[in-house]
Formats: structure tokens, C-alpha cells, sequence
């Protein structure tokens, strides 16, 4: 069983930064591809948005549009954490944010099997 645990939310005005991580337990880290998903207040699991992915060996990268040249996703397989450096944050970045492991970079949620129970961030204006 893979568990993996977020940390790194909290409060922040907008314009400022945080980064979240994820710690995975329980299998090869490098044999998984990771990704950040959120989930705003007010909606369902079935509607959390894909935010950014990483590969396995973190040679590729995907992200939504709207954090894209704003957010940062990274891993160290030395230490089994992925990485979302957030930046220039804006009340809409408001959300529960999720770490999820799959076999190969996505962005839907069902392509990845292994979830954390996820970070509170909200950003005030």
C-alpha cells in the first residue's frame, strides 16, 4: 500500500507563496508519477481540478493554465516528496490540495491510484 502525506498549507494574502509537499510511503517513490489536484469550497470530489503533474524520473512537467508560470512542480526521489512551490497566489488558488500517485503523468483523476487526504490553502484578498 502506498500512503502519501501533505503538509505546507496554511493562510496567505494574495501575492504571496507557498509550498506544499508530499511525503510517499510504502512503495518504490520513482515508480510513480505524481501530480496536485484541488478541490475548491463548495465542490465535490468528482469535480477536483487538475493542477500540475511531474514524471517519474521528473524530466516532464504539465500544468492548468491558470497556475502556469506561477506554480512549480518538482520532486526528489532521494527523499520520496513532491513538490508544489506556489507563487503570486490569488484568492481563486483557495482549496483543499490533493497529492496523487499514478503509473504515468495524467491529468484526470482517475488515472492515479494512491491519494493523501490533502492540505487546506486559502489565499485572502
Amino acid at each position: 500500500q502506498v500512503q502519501l502525506v501533505e503538509s505546507g498549507g496554511g493562510l496567505v494574502q494574495a501575492g504571496g507563496s507557498l509550498r506544499l509537499s508530499c511525503a510517499v510511503s510504502g512503495r518504490t517513490f520513482s515508480s510513480y508519477a505524481m501530480a496536485w489536484f484541488r478541490q475548491a469550497p463548495g465542490k465535490e470530489r468528482k469535480e477536483r481540478e487538475f493542477v500540475a503533474a511531474i514524471s517519474r524520473g521528473g524530466g516532464r512537467t504539465y500544468y492548468t493554465g491558470s497556475v502556469k508560470g506561477r506554480f512549480t512542480i518538482s520532486r526528489d526521489n532521494a527523499k520520496n516528496t513532491v513538490y508544489l512551490q506556489m507563487n503570486s497566489l490569488k484568492p481563486e488558488d483557495t482549496a483543499v490540495y490533493y497529492c496523487a500517485a499514478g503509473p504515468s503523468i495524467a491529468t484526470m483523476t482517475y488515472d492515479y491510484n494512491y491519494w493523501g487526504q490533502g492540505t487546506q490553502v486559502t489565499v485572502s484578498s
